[in-house]
């Protein structure tokens, strides 16, 4: 009777350590898990923040950049016979629109094409209004 006493006794405890183990391991996953939700959460906020910031437009303002086209970006195809101005109008003429790559950001531009297409492939100074990704030009000189 001892040792059937014995076996019973170490299966309770092994099941009570596992249940335990179980039990401790599930809280420390929901307690990371309630932290990460509310880490993210606070990251929608402030990208909700910054863009509704974004959007209110600044007028008058100076950018600059490289005019480009929105198909090719700053990086034109390299295997064409074309340099990076004649690529830039070929892509508009085929539907692209014109760009103002300034590193990462690139701005959509819209109104005074004619400036915009005598500058395109170039590093150039743009001024005008920006809402959001557009900016709506006034006028744009080269960069010297």
């Amino acid at each position: 009777m001892g040792k059937r006493r014995a076996w019973l006794s170490l299966i309770v405890f092994c099941t009570l350590l596992v249940a335990g183990s179980a039990l401790a391991f599930a809280m420390v996953i929901a307690g990371a898990s309630v932290a990460l939700a509310n880490h993210q959460s606070t990251k929608i906020e402030e990208a909700q923040n910054v863009e509704s910031t974004s959007v209110a437009p600044s007028s008058g303002k100076t950018f600059s950049g490289m005019i480009t086209d929105s198909h090719c970006g700053a990086r034109h195809m390299r295997n064409t016979s074309q340099n990076s101005t004649d690529c830039a109008r070929a892509c508009v003429r085929r539907g692209a629109t014109y760009v103002l790559v300034d590193g990462t950001r690139r701005y959509t531009l819209i109104g005074d094409e004619s400036a915009v297409a005598h500058l395109a492939g170039e590093r150039a100074n743009v001024t005008g209004t920006r809402q959001g990704d557009t900016i709506i030009v006034d006028a744009a000189a080269p960069i010297f």
